[in-house]
């Protein structure tokens, strides 16, 4: 799981089907340091996250079996990334 914050909603008129009432949201990546690590991505929110939030997400094949539940019928979910916990706290150790 990588961490990241949370920068915005994104709104699609049109999307797949195993994304319907799915939030999706910008998130920027963040290294241990919580400096930003990458390119802001679109996530699929799995837990009500909202602006500005610290977040863990994942990518690839992992988010998209996080939202297999939230999806009508049980659908694969298309999403390449899924946010799947708010951080309400970290602790890095000195030095680490």
């Amino acid at each position: 799981m990588r961490l990241g914050r949370v920068m915005g909603t994104v709104v699609c008129t049109q999307k797949s089907p195993s994304l319907e009432g799915l939030k999706l949201l910008l998130v920027q990546p963040l290294d241990e340091q919580l400096r930003e690590a990458g390119e802001p991505l679109v996530a699929a929110d799995a837990v009500g996250a909202g602006a500005a939030e610290l977040v863990m997400f994942e990518s690839g094949r992992e988010a998209a079996l996080a939202l297999n539940e939230l999806s009508p019928g049980g659908w694969f979910n298309t999403a390449d990334a899924a946010i799947m916990g708010i951080v309400d706290q970290r602790h890095v150790e000195e030095g680490a």
